[in-house]
């Protein structure tokens, strides 16, 4: 099964527009997990303009579900994952003044900076996982690195799926079937959505988990959070308990 992960950054975001503690990143999170999640995310960024790094420390306290930290490798980071020790750790190639995650790592030219990295995490007993586009190359590499999985940067697949061409699917099938043979375990991750998530899904019978964020809380002003994720969970062919 499918793992569903929201990605709570937007939660922050709000917070952080008016300071205070409304609303409470921590309880969402907490009532994300009732109403059915399987995981949290969160991506820290050097400014702070939406999750900080107290927030990762006070989520990992209080969750009992996975906890999946995603980031760039500085040193400030990887001190936090040191001290942290989420379930995984999810590395991305952002710059720090990057709006969004919107491009996989080139593993093949930072080969050696990861590998260091990924066997820094592993020995704290982190899982690993390097966000990457569909290209056999890029998937090789991650093999060669190390990773425990790959992150499917899924950014051109849901703007193809928007504009009706359905055939960008095939490249992600072939690169989750890939991963898998290279002994990697496959995630995905951006723009993904109640339009395209189940289309996605189908075509990736090896998927272990999706970290979705941007679509989930803004159909969750509309829906409500609780049914929002039972119908995202829909997507990935799961039904909830009506009393969760």
């Amino acid at each position: 099964m499918t793992a569903l992960s929201v990605n709570i950054n937007k939660v922050a975001l709000i917070r952080n527009a008016r300071g205070g503690s409304i609303p409470n990143v921590v309880q969402v999170a907490k009532d994300c997990v009732s109403f059915g999640a399987d995981g949290i995310t969160v991506h820290p960024r050097p400014d702070q303009r939406h999750i900080r790094y107290q927030d990762v420390r006070d989520l990992k306290e209080a969750l009992s579900v996975e906890l999946n930290v995603e980031g760039y490798p500085s040193e400030a980071f990887l001190s936090l994952m040191q001290e942290v020790r989420p379930s995984q750790c999810t590395l991305v190639p952002d710059p720090p003044d990057v709006l969004t995650s919107d491009t996989g790592w080139d593993t093949g030219k930072h080969k050696h900076f990861l590998l260091a990295i990924i066997q820094r995490l592993q020995a704290l007993g982190i899982r690993t996982s390097l966000f990457v586009d569909t290209s056999f190359d890029s998937l090789e590499h991650a093999r060669d690195i190390g990773t425990d999985r790959i992150e499917l940067y899924t950014g051109p697949y849901a703007e193809a799926y928007t504009e009706g061409n359905t055939a960008l699917i095939e490249a992600y099938s072939r690169a989750g079937e890939y991963a898998t043979e290279l002994g990697m375990g496959v995630n995905a991750g951006h723009d993904l959505n109640l339009d395209n998530l189940e289309t996605f899904h189908s075509n990736l019978p090896f998927l272990e988990e999706v970290s979705i964020g941007h679509a989930l809380i803004s159909d969750a002003l509309y829906l409500g959070l609780k049914e929002t994720i039972h119908q995202y969970q829909s997507c990935l062919g799961k039904k909830i308990q009506a009393s969760a």
